[in-house]
């Protein structure tokens, strides 16, 4: 063999050397996931909604133990204990962080500007801060936006659907979750067209959810809407039974509280949003940038009714409601 076709296979051996190198290291890497919530920690996540995100993972190839470890947080819906836990999943320097609810992406983003961030927010992204613009995020964030705070006046149509003579509704917010000021506002000017009332009552705690709705009957509400808020979303069963123990009619953006017995959930389905969580940390751990990919918003909305909650209420579906709904819980 003379020297120039030896040099030739040397050179095809070594740039065919790197790819397979660099192959083998993506296979035999263990990617770290820090997931940082606001909720408390679900009794099961294969019951609950959170468990769509390792699921889909696995789909993608990544087994936990073997070649992906995920690190959970759960505030337990004190907020304030936030910025240490992120703090934590610094520590153990994680591949990305995938933040739930504003308050989670918030304390993230005030972490890190170097490690990816995927979050999950019910706020507009853009004008929260988290990002430049929903097609180009910028900087070390990205994710999915699924915009409950501008569902807040669908919701309202819903109720007076529901009710035609409300003349006053209640919404309920937790005054730490930032994207609830913009909440508020859409119900007022929302309400104020229709020639309704609208009162906001606060919880930051269960105890507080429960003196909440004794405001709400002292106010003479006669219906409440519940904000999306990673606190309420862990106490669903106990706002269902507060909203059916006090007559109010009601709506949640989650479709967990219409199942668990209150009147009407609408907004988008929460394992579509996680499995979709989970595909923004594959392409990211493929070598995409979070300031490349854009932020996601919603391209599909459920209504489900509790036919049983309505019956409670004295209030017979509306046919126009009946038909929209993609279920009826009997």
């Amino acid at each position: 063999m003379n020297n120039r076709r030896k040099l030739v296979i040397a050179i095809g051996a070594g740039a065919l050397a790197g790819p397979l190198r660099s192959f083998a290291q993506q296979q035999s890497k263990i990617w770290r996931v820090g997931v940082l919530s606001a909720r408390r920690s679900p009794a099961s996540l294969e019951l609950d909604y959170y468990g769509a995100f390792p699921r889909r993972m696995s789909e993608l190839g990544y087994i936990e133990a073997k070649n992906l470890i995920i690190e959970w947080r759960f505030a337990n819906g004190d907020y304030e204990v936030l910025p240490r836990m992120a703090a934590e999943l610094l520590k153990l320097k994680p591949d990305v962080i995938l933040a739930l609810g504003p308050p989670g992406a918030f304390a993230a983003q005030r972490a890190t500007t170097t490690i990816p961030i995927v979050f999950v927010v019910s706020a507009d992204p853009v004008a929260a801060g988290l990002v430049k613009s929903l097609a180009q995020p910028g900087g070390n964030i990205t994710g999915l936006s699924n915009l409950a705070a501008d569902l807040s006046p669908k919701h309202l149509e819903m109720l007076v659907t529901f009710v035609p003579k409300l003349s006053r509704v209640a919404i309920m917010l937790n005054p730490a979750n930032s994207a609830h000021a913009t909440a508020l506002e859409d119900v007022k000017q929302a309400a104020q067209k229709s020639g309704i009332k609208a009162v906001s009552v606060t919880a930051q705690t269960p105890d507080e959810i429960e003196t909440a709705f004794s405001t709400m009957v002292r106010y003479k509400a006669g219906a409440v809407i519940v904000a999306l808020d990673p606190l309420f979303i862990q106490q669903v069963p106990q706002i269902a039974g507060l909203a059916t123990t006090h007559r109010l009619p009601s709506i949640f953006p989650n479709r967990e509280y219409a199942e668990a017995g209150g009147l009407m959930s609408y907004g988008q389905n929460q394992i579509d949003i996680y499995r979709r969580a989970a595909d923004y940390v594959d392409r990211i751990f493929k070598g995409g940038k979070p300031g490349d990919l854009p932020v996601e918003q919603p391209t599909k909305l459920e209504l489900l009714i509790n036919s049983k909650a309505a019956q409670t209420l004295g209030l017979t579906i509306p046919p126009s409601l009946r038909i929209r709904a993609d279920k009826v819980i009997e």
